[in-house]
């Protein structure tokens, strides 16, 4: 505001008595902006308010990149492996469980492991033992018959314990040839065992390494679709937000500017206010002259 310049004469005393009851009393103010400043203003304000009214012009392109080809692909494999069934922990087969002897057929689950060629591989070896045992027969025969001990006792003991040597050499021939079977049997049965405990093993791993690879792509999958949502919604907060910032921008453009100006205007004193104002000013006159008031 401009300083009003009636103000201070109002502000004047006489004899320590304030006079400014005795001016005229101001009636009314009006303010406008300045000549040189006006046309500008007015231009501006008026651009401003057509920008603000401008609808909002909303992004139509994509908000978000995507998937890329490579990701569609690898999320595509992913989804097309299929889970292995037989996941878990291995549990060793005994080996006493499967010697037991099937009532109806005779055999057992672990004579599968046994070679099939066991007989034919004893046969031979037997055969020879039996074909030596009937040489050394006829031999001691022959001997017993040359020395005229032929039909005695000696001869029955001599068969005798040709007969029990011939069976101890079959019963080792066969009892070599069951242990030679059922020890390879056995290694057969223990490579089975270690194949299929590593079969589940690789099982595990390949499942876990399948759970890990979608869980790990389906954290993907979730961040590609948690992006295109937050772009979403800053576009719509965006747009909501836009007639607001609209009339914030229209205030902005009025503040800061020196630009206005002042006019007042004053009612006009009487003839008996102005006599008493001049005499109010030779008294403040007189003393400051001589430093006391005057005497009537």
């Amino acid at each position: 505001m401009a300083a009003d310049p009636l103000a201070s004469t109002a502000n004047a005393t006489t004899g320590g008595t304030p006079v400014g009851t005795t001016v005229g009393k101001q009636t009314g103010s009006e303010s406008s902006l300045s000549n040189w400043v006006g046309p500008y203003v007015t231009e501006m304000l008026g651009k401003g308010q057509a920008l603000s009214n401008t609808p909002f012009q909303a992004y139509t392109g994509p908000l978000t990149a995507g998937q890329s080809d490579l990701q569609k692909q690898a999320f595509s494999g992913i989804a097309g492996l299929a889970m292995p069934t037989t996941m878990g922990a291995y549990t060793p087969q005994s080996i006493t469980g499967i010697t037991a002897k099937d009532a109806t057929t005779g055999r057992s689950e672990f004579d599968k492991y046994m070679s099939p060629y066991l007989q034919s591989a004893l046969d031979p070896q037997l055969a020879e033992a039996r074909r030596q045992a009937e040489i050394s027969r006829v031999q001691d025969m022959s001997r017993l018959t040359q020395a005229g001990g032929y039909g005695g006792s000696r001869q029955a003991i001599m068969e005798s314990e040709g007969q029990r040597n011939l069976q101890q050499n079959l019963a080792g021939i066969t009892g070599k040839g069951y242990q030679t079977a059922y020890d390879q049997a056995l290694g057969q049965f223990n490579l089975e065992q270690q194949r299929k405990k590593e079969a589940q093993e690789m099982s595990n791993q390949y499942g876990m390494g399948l759970v890990n690879a979608q869980a790990g792509l389906g954290e993907t999958q979730r961040g590609i679709a948690s992006q295109d949502i937050a772009a979403r919604k800053a576009q719509f907060e965006e747009e909501r937000d836009y007639p607001f910032k609209a009339v914030q921008y229209q205030q902005s453009l009025l503040q800061g500017l020196p630009v206005a100006t002042s006019a007042y205007s004053y009612q006009q004193p009487s003839g008996m206010t102005q006599l008493l104002n001049a005499v109010g000013g030779v008294q403040s006159l007189y003393d400051r002259l001589f430093g006391e008031p005057a005497k009537s």
